[in-house]
Order: structure tokens, then C-alpha cells, then sequence
């Protein structure tokens, strides 16, 4: 009896992830949180991250928000999500994830550097292993993202991270 409690309490537990991608919403590479709105594994849920890339020619700063719904069981889930990403570029040349429409667009044609911002839309479709219990978890997605620039249907993100151990 007290057994069979505590196993039906591990799946009232709301599962909490942090993790790096490389990729995905973020766009370059991001550090996110990820947590189900109620207490469950699966379900309704969010994340929210901060991505930075830089070179000697460009910088990019990114916040991925996204609302997402897991699907799946024991662990194994297939992920659904829609969101926005902040994204803020400066640099000498264009910076694009929408194949050849530039996210950022100048008609400066001097070598000058372009600091420019701008939100994009993205979705998630994907992957996850996610321990009920804690422990490392993992994500593949496909991650299409779009704005009034255009859109990248095959844009996607890889993840590592841990799922916090709920007490």
C-alpha cells in the first residue's frame, strides 16, 4: 500500500528541466528553464531562455518564450509548442535563419555595423526524454520560425540538460 502511494505521488510531482540548446528557438546556442504549469509530467507548460552567440563580425542576443504541451508517458514525450523569440543582432553583414531573407535587413551599403532587433514566431515539434524522477534529459525538434521577413520550415535544435529531482 505505501508503495503504490508513492509511485501514484511521482506523477502529481511538476517536472521542471533546465538545459542547453544548441539551435532551436533560441536560435544560436540558449540556456533555458522549462516547467509544467500544473502537477503533472506532462501537460501545459512553458520555457523561457537566454541565447548569446558572438564573433569578431556579429553578436546575437536572443529570449525564447514558449508555451508547450508534452504528450507521452513514463518519460517519453512528444513535444508541441508555439512561441516568440526577442532576438537582437549587430554586426557588419545580415544575419538569417530564414534561408535567403535576411531576419535583420539595411539598406546601409557602407561596412558600417547594424544593430538591429526584431520578434519571431516559432513553433516546436519534437522529441523529449524526460525522467519522472530527475535526472539527465534530452530534446530533438524541428523548430520552424517565421516574420514578416519569411519563413524556415527546417530549422532545428538539439538539447541536453537535467530534469530537477522533485522532494
Amino acid at each position: 500500500m505505501f508503495n503504490s502511494a508513492k509511485a501514484q505521488s511521482d506523477t502529481t510531482k511538476r517536472a521542471q528541466n533546465v538545459y542547453l540548446e544548441l539551435f532551436g528557438p533560441g536560435l544560436t546556442f540558449s540556456a533555458n528553464y522549462d516547467a509544467r504549469f500544473s502537477k503533472h509530467q506532462d501537460g501545459l507548460g512553458g520555457r523561457v531562455g537566454l541565447g548569446y552567440a558572438s564573433d569578431n563580425d556579429f553578436s546575437i542576443l536572443s529570449i525564447p518564450l514558449q508555451v508547450n504541451y508534452l504528450l507521452g508517458r513514463k518519460g517519453k514525450y512528444l513535444e508541441l509548442g508555439l512561441g516568440a523569440t526577442l532576438a537582437s543582432y549587430s554586426g557588419e553583414d545580415s544575419f538569417s535563419v530564414l534561408g535567403k531573407n535576411s531576419i535583420y535587413t539595411s539598406n546601409n551599403s557602407s561596412s558600417s555595423r547594424h544593430r538591429q532587433s526584431t520578434v519571431l514566431g516559432t513553433t516546436t515539434v519534437g522529441y523529449r526524454s524526460q525522467p519522472v524522477n530527475g535526472g539527465f534529459n534530452f530534446r530533438a525538434s524541428i523548430n520552424p520560425v517565421f516574420n514578416s521577413g519569411g519563413f524556415n520550415p527546417f530549422f532545428f535544435g538539439i538539447s541536453f540538460g537535467y530534469t530537477l529531482k522533485n522532494k
